[in-house]
């Protein structure tokens, strides 16, 4: 019971009161310091950076979208690592660096090792979307320049896809 209605604890707990509210207030100040640390990160962030943080949420919403699905490539449940491979590449055409018929999931070695395994990735693709979208995607494009702005936004949406992706699992 507090020694009178002023005094929050009695004096037994006195030390562990204070001890508490110390705590608490070196949380809220390092709470503080990283918002501010993480937001002056955000700051200096350039056009790059986004577009490298869009390119991640994308590829990770593909992995989701075809998760339970064979690779387009070869059709085989890789056990091991699953990338987002995209049929025309982003070096060649940026255009389509996020366009969702552009890129499925693909296993490892046929992403890597067997340089995307095109011939084999056409055939899918013809498979799972069919021949009007494959040669829409080989046919020419108006190239894309992505303003910082476009990016966040990309980001963000690619993120509310992945969410939704991951919760129907």
């Amino acid at each position: 019971m507090p020694f009178n209605t002023i005094t929050p604890v009695c004096k037994a707990h006195e030390y562990e009161f204070a001890m508490q509210q110390v705590e608490k207030a070196a949380r809220k100040k390092i709470t503080a310091y990283r918002k501010e640390h993480r937001e002056a990160k955000e700051r200096l962030k350039t056009r790059q950076d986004w577009l490298k943080d869009a390119q991640t949420a994308f590829n990770r919403w593909i992995r989701a979208r075809d998760h339970g699905k064979p690779c387009i490539s070869c059709g085989r449940f890789h056990g091991g690592q699953n990338h987002a491979g995209h049929y025309q590449s982003i070096g060649a055409h940026p255009e389509l660096r996020f366009d969702e018929n552009n890129c499925h999931l693909q296993c490892q070695p046929c992403n890597t090792q067997l340089s995307g395994n095109l011939i084999e990735y056409r055939k899918g693709l013809i498979d799972r979307r069919g021949v009007e979208i494959v040669e829409w995607l080989e046919g020419p494009h108006e190239p894309a320049k992505y303003s910082i702005d476009d990016l966040k936004a990309l980001k963000a949406k690619f993120k509310i896809k992945y969410l939704s992706a991951y919760l129907k699992k």
